[in-house]
């Protein structure tokens, strides 16, 4: 149920604020409104505006429209000729269709800047262990180090507050192709040692779990301890109980809990079988040495072992926030960073750099939404800022029954100094919807995909 609530309830809100942008861009320019309109179907709420503008609130919430007079759809009086849309110049026409994405790029500034101003706890920036072989291993770069700052090629030194600074920085650069240097060392404050990490040798990437293990920075550092355990997993079977503290597996010293997770994945054969393996560990001051054997879970190549048991201890927190001002400039930061992702991995998945498994759909957003929802205020914020970006950037993409289509259409006009002929419109605004219906598809699909997977 709060998966649902949640879902609708970011849906209204976006879809709102979306539609009240194109609204007041239109009265602002003298344009008249008949009709505002959030989702469809039976209506369940009906009131007229002081302006004269019917506002309904329909009963699925999956989208909304701002009808305005228009000659092109019903015949209009002569003495409100002048109110109506397409009567109105280019650069009227052009603002009242811009005003919804920039409504809703708006609204992630305000979004993100209220999760500064609140504070959002985050884990800090203090490295686990990194697999043998990945980037940051081969760069030096060891479990319980702290990351004071880094910088992309060509670009200033930042400080580095949080691990999920560090994750952003390390997609962005990935994702541009630039290495980055990490400064890092025993404390928030001590000397630091000067690593590179030539992000550019991974060649295409996609934002992704995948793309982390590739460099090596995955978790932020939790203590190698045992939390609740399955009853009849491999790890209750073995003698393991909760609190242990794993000292080594196979003679390899543990230093953290991610390492321990990694070597409890890769801890079967080449037939997909639970390895035995000699652990020793750590129990109220005691020493002791069992033989624990991962169980095989996930199919073919995606196999990994398991042991049924919750591994590592919280990470520890900091609690970022920053004043009036400063919550603004993050707000704007954020959103601009977000945008610009947002338009590379799309950039990416026409020119076929990465794949279309990366779009989710409805489903995906619902459990995204009940997810953050139920972490706090703090989250779903953070969810709603991410998902508002996102609307209104691909709102913005020149595809024909977009936003961006019709500026598009604009434009065309603004150079040749007439308009689009109607059967071309038409014509376009076809395409544009099979493409929308395509693109839909495929997300769907991904979602339905990901359940059963």
């Amino acid at each position: 149920m709060l998966t649902l609530l949640a879902f609708v309830a970011a849906l209204a809100l976006l879809i709102a604020v979306h539609e009240w942008g194109h609204y007041r861009m239109a009265l602002a320019c003298g344009v008249k409104v008949l009709r505002f309109s959030i989702g469809f179907g039976p209506v369940l709420l009906r009131w007229r505006g002081r302006s004269g503008t019917e506002f309904t609130l329909c009963l699925l919430p999956l989208g909304g429209y701002v009808r305005m007079l228009d000659e092109r759809e019903a015949e209009v009086p002569a003495q409100e000729r002048h109110l109506a849309f397409n009567t109105q110049p280019l650069r009227a026409r052009a603002a009242i269709v811009a005003a919804g994405p920039l409504a809703n790029l708006a609204l992630a500034v305000l979004l993100y800047a209220a999760v500064s101003w609140i504070g959002l706890p985050q884990a800090r920036a203090v490295l686990s262990e990194p697999a043998a072989g990945t980037l940051a291993a081969q760069a030096g770069l060891r479990s319980g180090q702290w990351v004071q700052r880094l910088s992309a090629d060509g670009e200033p030194e930042q400080e580095v507050e949080s691990f999920d600074q560090l994750r952003w920085a390390l997609t962005e650069a990935a994702l541009s192709g630039q290495d980055l240097t990490l400064w890092a060392g025993s404390a928030p404050q001590s000397a630091a040692d000067e690593y590179r990490l030539p992000l550019s040798k991974l060649g295409p990437v996609e934002a992704d779990a995948k793309l982390f293990a590739r460099i090596g920075i995955v978790a932020p550092w939790s203590a190698p301890e045992l939390g609740e355990l399955l009853e009849q997993g491999a790890g209750a079977r073995a003698g393991l109980q909760a609190g242990d503290r794993v000292l080594s597996v196979d003679g390899l010293p543990v230093h953290d809990a991610q390492q321990l997770r990694q070597l409890i994945r890769t801890g079967l054969d080449r037939q997909g079988n639970g390895l035995a393996q000699a652990w020793v560990l750590e129990r109220r001051g005691n020493r002791l040495e069992l033989t624990v054997r991962p169980e095989p879970q996930g199919e073919d190549l995606e196999r990994v072992g398991r042991i049924g048991a919750f591994v590592g201890t919280p990470p520890e927190m900091v609690t970022l926030q920053e004043d009036f001002l400063g919550g603004l400039l993050q707000g704007l930061r954020q959103t601009g960073e977000v945008a610009g992702l947002t338009l590379g991995m799309m950039g990416r998945m026409v020119v076929g750099l990465a794949s279309l498994d990366n779009l989710s759909g409805p489903i995906s957003i619902a459990e995204y939404a009940g997810k953050s929802a139920s972490l706090g205020g703090v989250a779903y914020l953070s969810f709603l800022a991410l998902i508002s970006v996102s609307l209104g950037v691909l709102n913005l993409l020149p595809l024909p029954v977009l936003d961006g289509g019709h500026l598009l259409y604009y434009l065309i006009e603004g150079v040749t100094g007439r308009p689009i002929p109607e059967q071309w419109l038409e014509r376009l605004q076809r395409a544009g919807m099979a493409i929308l219906l395509a693109l839909m598809s495929v997300a769907v699909f991904n979602d339905i995909a990901r359940l059963l997977g």
